[in-house]
């Protein structure tokens, strides 16, 4: 069974923000719908998201709420092998060098746009 410990120890992607409003700055993690935490300097925002995180983690476990755990990025290398029909290939050739841009600029333009 999957305890505090083995989650804790996942590498749990965080984004850290400045808080205009208030001051300070804002830690949350992405896969932890809901755990965030503040602080006046980046030291003692890193302190406060493990606290934070633990704490969410602890309630997850005790309530028997799915806990999602973190992509591991290193199974993907950000290239993709694809195979389309002639015309699709033409009609993309064919905008990419209308918009200026390289064939891979604009599929991943259109991907980001659609995903």
């Amino acid at each position: 069974m999957k305890n505090l410990e083995y989650y804790m120890n996942l590498p749990y992607r965080f984004i850290i923000t400045p808080d205009k409003q208030e001051g300070g700055y804002v830690l949350s993690y992405p896969d932890l719908p809901g755990c965030l935490t503040c602080a006046e300097n980046i030291d003692e925002l890193i302190k406060n998201g493990e606290d934070a995180k633990r704490e969410w983690l602890k309630v997850a476990i005790e309530d028997n709420v799915s806990i999602i755990e973190p992509i591991n990025n290193e199974k993907f290398t950000g290239q993709l092998r694809l195979r389309m029909p002639k015309s699709l290939h033409k009609r993309i050739a064919t905008n990419a060098k209308n918009e200026g841009i390289s064939m891979n600029q604009y599929i991943i333009y259109l991907l980001s746009k659609s995903v």
